[in-house]
């Protein structure tokens, strides 16, 4: 007798899959002091080990979403777990740089296998009422779990950083073990013919080369070369000219080639790796740039914060973590929220509702977080945060894809991954530039006041930019440690104690600007969704 398999509790299972690469994408920033002691890595390593897995995680999505539609979407979750769960042990075990960005670079691999994957089994596996409900547990599993990464770090670090990646093996055995019970395959129909390989191809060099420029040209110099370039042994000559424009000028080319190649192969009835057909659907292609932006706004300050506890509040990694469990708290209250309202509300309504509150969270933070005055002033407005992110995440997941045919469910749901990928990785981009931009100026300007008077102002000018330029090539590291540096270097206890709580201040205004940066996407991101289901509209006014 066939095994009658339950969807909800397949859904439990499809949750804990996303959750495992959700939290290991937030789990290594937590636990990279353990990682850089134990390995010894230098600065280029640090940087590899880092963003190699966003890389290759953000170049594969698309690749594996339609690859999925063809062979089975079940079955590319399940092999992406496998793939997951042994480079992670490989991770845990690595003694060395090298061998932990190869690792790194494999987990990327099997990471952009399930992403993708688990939201076309939700969209196939559910609908009408339910697949709302099922999509706001999804999408709150997302939130919640960006914030119980870094506290799942910090405590996993308290015994052995390794464990951090090893603990995927029991987890990853049991959500394989309960996708095999209770989830059922689910493909689609193709057209006679090969794999798009060649759209493959180009689809991994126009994404990486993207991702690449958005993540490395604060590092690099947007045009300029500010620092040298070393990818793997090869140098990047020293032009005048940063490698940066060179790899979006790639990417600009790889998307030329890439629209014409897959209309080419469309024309011709050939299996074609993304349907540019479905940007012509209007809930998808408004929805898609929906994505893109409010992805830019979402998470920049998750970045920001963690570094403000830790460096200015004086938190460790654990307890930053706990405070971001309110974001946590808020994104799976959401999730009852969402279900209790599926059918009441309208999911384009749901979405504007959660990215209002996104902009009020994010712009409360902004304007409560003080320095001394630790995590109180920001919590609420971290609950606040969550909420959103678990009522917009779900149900603008659902509009995307509300009209999309279901024999091409993998291919949107690779590209609406991509894009939020993308949009994540740009936000990063600009909001990492904004926070280390705006506090060098803040805490330049802070220290020269403070310090005004008790020297030249030569003298003042270069202690300030020379503490400034530190506090933002240690990410904020520094900072409780300057009144002690400074001392040992023969300056007065009062004059360091000075320059360490303007340090502090000028950080917190960097955080602060952060802060109004993302609020201001979050805008642009809500302006946006007022496109959302206009087709709907227009026919129900045609009849």
């Amino acid at each position: 007798m066939a095994h009658t398999k339950n969807r909800w509790i397949g859904l439990i299972f499809i949750s804990m899959a996303i959750s495992l690469v959700i939290i290991d994408g937030t789990i290594v920033n937590t636990i990279f002091p353990e990682i850089i002691k134990s390995l010894k890595l230098t600065s280029t390593d640090i940087q590899w080990v880092q963003e190699s897995y966003v890389l290759v995680f953000a170049s594969l999505l698309l690749v594996w979403g339609s690859l999925a539609d063809r062979f089975g979407r079940r079955l590319m979750l399940l092999i992406g777990l496998a793939i997951f769960v042994a480079a992670s042990i490989w991770a845990g075990a690595s003694t060395d740089a090298s061998s932990m960005i190869l690792a790194r670079i494999v987990q990327g691999v099997g990471g952009a296998m399930v992403l993708p994957t688990t939201l076309s089994l939700v969209n196939t596996n559910f609908q009408g009422k339910e697949r709302g409900i099922a999509f706001a547990i999804w999408g709150s599993t997302i939130g919640g779990m960006v914030a119980v990464g870094p506290v799942l770090g910090g405590w996993l670090a308290t015994m052995d950083w390794r464990w951090a990646f090893l603990v995927n093996l029991p987890l990853g055995l049991i959500v394989i073990l309960g996708l095999l019970w209770q989830v059922n395959e689910s493909k689609a129909e193709q057209r006679p013919g090969s794999i798009d390989f060649l759209g493959a191809f180009i689809s991994v060099v126009m994404l990486g080369s993207l991702v690449f420029s958005l993540i490395e040209g604060r590092i690099y110099g947007w045009w300029t070369p500010t620092e040298t370039t070393s990818i793997f042994g090869f140098e990047w000559p020293s032009i005048g000219v940063s490698v940066i424009p060179f790899t979006l000028a790639i990417f600009v080319l790889a998307l030329v080639a890439f629209i014409l190649y897959e209309r080419a192969r469309d024309r011709a009835h050939k299996n074609v790796l993304l349907d540019l057909g479905l940007f012509g659907i209007p809930s998808f292609r408004n929805g898609s740039i929906a994505v893109l932006i409010i992805s830019m706004g979402e998470f920049g300050l998750i970045f920001a914060l963690p570094l403000w506890l830790q460096n200015v509040e004086g938190f460790n990694s654990l307890s930053s973590g706990l405070v971001l469990l309110w974001l946590a708290g808020g994104a799976f209250v959401a999730s009852g929220a969402v279900g209790s309202l599926s059918g009441k509300l309208s999911p384009r309504l749901s979405v504007q509702i959660g990215v209002l509150l996104e902009v009020i969270g994010v712009a409360g933070i902004a304007w409560f977080a003080a320095a001394g005055h630790g995590w109180v002033p920001v919590a609420p407005f971290l609950f606040i945060y969550g909420f959103g992110v678990g009522m917009a995440t779900a149900q603008l997941t659902g509009v995307i894809l509300v009209d999309v045919p279901m024999q091409k469910i993998g291919q949107a749901s690779g590209s609406q991954s991509t894009l939020r990928q993308i949009g994540s990785a740009l936000g990063i981009a600009v909001l990492g530039t904004t926070l280390f931009t705006s506090s060098q100026a803040a805490i330049t300007n802070r220290i020269e006041t403070g310090l005004n008077g008790t020297g030249t102002v030569e003298q003042i000018h270069r202690v300030a930019s020379s503490v400034a330029t530190e506090v933002v090539n240690t990410s904020g590291g520094i900072i409780p440690g300057i009144a002690g540096n400074l001392v040992n270097n023969g300056a007065p206890t009062q004059l360091a104690e000075v320059v360490q709580a303007e340090a502090m201040l000028g950080f917190t205004d960097g955080v602060k600007v952060t802060g109004w940066v993302a609020a201001g996407f979050l805008v642009l991101g809500f302006l946006a969704t007022f496109n959302l289901g206009a087709r709907k509209k227009k026919e129900k006014q045609a009849k």
